[in-house]
């Protein structure tokens, strides 16, 4: 850390203590040449998620829009918003683990298809026929036979 009163490169930190409920640590600091102190505050780096669409473009991840899809494929099912607020929960968590700051986007709706499909057939297979862009009964048979064949 440069001291900015005279520019020395080394310090020595007097005290430390959490600042801003939490989110940031202060710290008084000491400059070994000068001996002036001055404070420093340490926050964490938000590194935001980005979603890199099937036609290439990028787009900063939006927690709103994954729930809204979850709530359509979910419309008029015996599930509850803190249901589906919590599976937006476990995916965000997911994605963050798997990727620093980029995730493809069929990665993410993968993720979601498997959620349902744990929690409501029906929901899965509504959310599975836009995501994959069913165009006909035949495709959406298909994947119904496959949850019928697992069962």
């Amino acid at each position: 850390m440069k001291c900015p009163f005279c520019g020395h490169e080394e310090d020595k930190v007097v005290d430390s203590r959490s600042a801003q409920d939490g989110r940031a640590v202060r710290r008084r600091r000491e400059c070994l040449k000068c001996k002036e102190r001055y404070t420093t505050y340490e926050y964490i780096e938000e590194v935001t998620l980005t979603v890199i669409k099937s036609d290439g473009r990028r787009e900063p991840f939006d927690r709103q829009k994954l729930l809204l899809g979850i709530k359509l494929a979910c419309n008029k099912r015996p599930i509850s918003l803190k249901k589906m607020e919590s599976l937006v929960d476990e995916i965000e968590e997911e994605i963050t683990k798997l990727s620093r700051s980029e995730i493809p986007s069929p990665k993410i709706g993968e993720l979601v298809m498997e959620k349902l499909k744990n929690i409501d057939e029906v929901a899965y297979v509504r959310f599975a026929s836009v995501y994959r862009k069913f165009q006909d009964k035949a495709e959406f048979l298909a994947e119904l036979k496959k949850l019928l064949e697992k069962e």
